[in-house]
């Protein structure tokens, strides 16, 4: 189904509100804004769009996993109204937006740079072989398989799926016993429309701190905009929880780190996009965990914008319809965001976050799901989440203690499920 026509060209953004049954507005409402800001949006959505609507001209119902019918939709459009350029920011359809951007001829993820971001596989493959830092990896179809992997390369390892995200199916295993339970959980999980291969990856344990860098890429040229430092919990799962980003991070200016990432982008043909790339900082030095097609999700660029003024919807649609994006720091200050979890299965009722809002640091508050909305802990759900909270403080330290403050003050009404 399309809505009425728009005048002119306009800037193609696909799967805004693609996240069903989560309150998907505070993580992207500023990428939309931002393209709405330069150019007639159009949306692609597999349901009829709600919030987004307000700043679009017109949209098309499409199932956003159907290359074909994606490019069949996309080649009407444009030869109704031209497309300047294209945006997705959901990493399960890269792969799809990335086919209407080669179909299209447009600046964009390509088809095969979207293909090397999404394969861990394939991502390992290129980076090891072109001597950018990786974990020691292979495959295993089978419990028995992973076993002998892990062996080989020494536990503790880490199992997960090639071409999920958001940590879906990614456990660690400590001791050979634990094997068989954690490649159980690794093959179960799944995604709509996402294809797993059978094989799933088995590879290093990497320690130390996990950042992420978020960046530009223009007509190949990587610009790095802003650090994350990111807080998991829920070993043996790695489910993320909080990320801080300062804005004089001297990370940023850390030539190898760098580098590394620009290089790695080179590697998988990347020349066109707003990435987020997950290292950790290992004893031996930073290891790329992975790159995204797409800017980082959790807020982050929110987190980035608060902290340094640089404006991260601008930057992502200004590369994509081919203008250099204009990437200046105005500010410097910390800021943190936590998400907030059920300790158990349930249904929400509520949240009320009243006197969270009002407290002294906190810059934001907000539901993160829907009332009546099933929330898990893992692995039944990496994502389960009922609210964030974001503060800004003179440093870490002091943003993790006005987050413990505020936590205290949240409000949660929810019905235990009965088979939790």
């Amino acid at each position: 189904m399309t809505s009425q026509p728009a005048r002119g060209q306009v800037f193609l953004v696909v799967g805004i509100g693609s996240h069903k049954g989560r309150d998907n507005r505070p993580y992207r409402e500023y990428l939309l804004r931002a393209a709405a800001d330069r150019h007639p949006v159009w949306l692609f959505e597999e349901d009829e769009p709600t919030w987004q609507s307000d700043y679009a001209v017109g949209h098309t119902v499409v199932d956003l996993f159907d290359t074909d019918a994606m490019i069949r939709a996309a080649g009407e459009l444009a030869g109704r109204h031209g497309i300047v350029g294209v945006l997705c920011p959901d990493e399960a359809v890269l792969r799809h937006y990335a086919a209407i951007v080669d179909h299209l001829g447009l600046p964009g993820l390509t088809v095969a740079a979207a293909a090397n971001c999404r394969d861990k596989m394939t991502t390992r493959r290129l980076l090891t072989a072109a001597g950018i830092a990786q974990p020691g990896f292979t495959t295993a179809r089978t419990a028995r398989e992973a076993h002998e992997a892990a062996r080989k390369l020494g536990y503790p390892v880490v199992v997960k799926p090639r071409t999920l995200g958001a940590s879906y199916g990614v456990v660690a295993v400590h001791r050979p016993e634990e094997m068989t339970g954690a490649f159980t959980v690794s093959t179960s999980a799944g995604y709509p429309g996402v294809p797993v291969p059978e094989d799933h990856l088995v590879e290093e344990f990497l320690t130390g701190p996990e950042i992420s860098v978020d960046g530009t890429v223009f007509d190949g040229r990587y610009t790095p905009m802003f650090v994350a430092h990111k807080r998991v919990a829920d070993a043996p799962y790695f489910v993320e929880v909080g990320h801080t980003v300062t804005g004089d991070d001297p990370l940023l200016r850390d030539a190898s780190l760098v580098g590394m990432v620009e290089d790695a982008h080179r590697v998988l043909g990347i020349t066109h996009a707003t990435t987020h790339t997950e290292v950790k900082l290992t004893p031996r030095g930073p290891v790329i965990v992975e790159i995204n097609g797409r800017p980082g999700g959790d807020l982050i660029p929110r987190l980035g914008e608060l902290a340094t003024g640089i404006d991260v919807g601008a930057a992502s649609v200004d590369a994509l319809v081919g203008r250099a994006p204009s990437i200046v720091a105005t500010r410097s200050k910390t800021v943190s965001i936590r998400f907030l979890r059920p300790e158990r299965d349930l249904i929400l009722r509520s949240v009320d976050l009243t006197r969270t809002v009002a407290l002294p640091g906190v810059v934001e508050a907000g539901p993160a799901a829907y009332p009546g909305a099933v929330l898990r802990c893992p692995p039944g759900d990496y994502q389960a989440r009922y609210a964030y909270i974001i503060v800004e403080g003179a440093d870490e330290k002091e943003c993790a203690e006005l987050l413990d403050r505020a936590e205290r003050t949240v409000e949660l009404d929810f019905e235990p499920l009965d088979d939790a």
